[in-house]
């Protein structure tokens, strides 16, 4: 019997992080990307293209070859080599005309694989259906899916949706309403969070020993453009992405069932708590610890409150961690007794309603 061991995978995060980039964490107003769609054909592949029930296939490759004078009774039409696909690209809207970028192609009919294929000149279109680009291009997949005759299959990763890198090209760009102006820019937060708002405005006017930057709300920031920079606003936004910036984390742990990893941050803590699971007894103790200066210092005393678990099993072998819990130490304990993933899942939904987990709790 195979044993799963709980994979722990920990991110020292102590409360705030690094500093980062402005540009790693937010972005401008105006700044965005559109979504491409489009249909198209890959031809090329090696019989494992679409069959004659996916008349969709059929009918697109008689009204391709019609645009070429070219007149095929359907009865005699033969699609194993081609396949429909739908071909979809994220562009941003500062690319210009000309500019090139990555598509994804992705099978629609009961073809077997796009290895080998070619994509077919297909326009892209955004979601006011206008045409903005065109793909076209050799399909990379990444993998193979091979069947024999006798009915033997080889196959390695997903061989019915791949990239063509470059395959795209915009044919005009993408109008942009919202764009920044030289007077003002704003600056939107990708996760939106008070705290690390406060810290790029305090930031933003400290590097500029200006009063640029407001917060607005929990995402947003007004940024003043300063009468030196109004005409080089590219060299002004440029400056201020790069300013370094605290990032606030919220305490959280994800838990995936699938395959028994435990994520989460060393701001994250346990409160004293018991508990009992199977043959396991975890119990958190309290233990104050008082710091004091020595005589005739400018020190103050300080009080820390040492919380330790400890595991016992039903033979009574004990595991004791030094030093204040945190979700780590608890989930290698468990490990260190090889408690099954679902168990120690389990235990932690068990400690998020009781109270006793001082973090938000993310099951995937």
């Amino acid at each position: 019997m195979k044993i799963i061991r709980i994979l722990i995978i920990i991110i020292l995060l102590n409360g705030i992080i690094d500093a980062q980039r402005i540009k790693d964490i937010a972005y401008f107003k105006g700044v965005k990307s559109e979504q491409l769609i489009g249909y198209g054909l890959v031809v090329g592949l090696a019989g494992s293209g679409d069959s004659y029930r996916s008349t969709f296939t059929v009918q697109s490759v008689i009204s391709m070859l019609k645009r070429f004078g070219i007149t095929v009774p359907e009865s005699n039409l033969r699609t194993r080599n081609i396949a429909a696909v739908m071909v979809t690209a994220t562009v941003s809207n500062l690319l210009q005309q000309g500019a090139t970028f990555d598509v994804l192609v992705s099978s629609m009919g009961d073809a077997t694989s796009l290895m080998g294929g070619t994509l077919l000149m297909t326009p892209l279109s955004g979601k006011n259906g206008e045409v903005y680009a065109i793909a076209q291009g050799a399909v990379s997949v990444g993998g193979y899916d091979i069947n024999t005759v006798s009915g033997g299959r080889v196959a390695r990763n997903h061989a019915l949706s791949g990239r063509i890198p470059n395959g795209g090209e915009l044919q005009k760009g993408i109008a942009n309403s919202d764009n920044y102006n030289s007077n003002e820019v704003t600056i939107l937060l990708r996760e939106p969070d008070f705290t690390t708002l406060n810290n790029i405005a305090n930031a933003i006017n400290s590097q500029f020993n200006d009063s640029l930057a407001k917060p607005v709300g929990g995402s947003e920031i007004k940024v003043k453009v300063p009468d030196n920079q109004k005409g080089n606003i590219t060299g002004f936004l440029a400056a201020l992405e790069s300013i370094q910036v605290n990032k606030d984390v919220v305490a959280r742990v994800v838990l995936n069932e699938k395959t028994g990893t435990v994520v989460s941050g060393t701001n994250v803590r346990i409160s004293p708590v018991t508990i009992t699971h199977g043959s396991l007894n975890i119990t958190i103790k309290s233990i104050p610890v008082i710091s004091q200066p020595a005589g005739f210092s400018q020190g103050q005393t300080v009080f820390f409150n040492n919380r330790v678990p400890k595991v016992k099993q039903q033979n009574n072998s004990t595991y004791s961690i030094n030093g204040a819990t945190n979700v780590q130490e608890v989930a290698a304990a468990l490990n260190s007794l090889k408690v099954s993933p679902r168990d120690i899942i389990a235990i932690f939904q068990a400690l998020k309603e009781a109270g006793a987990l001082n973090a938000e709790l993310i099951i995937i």
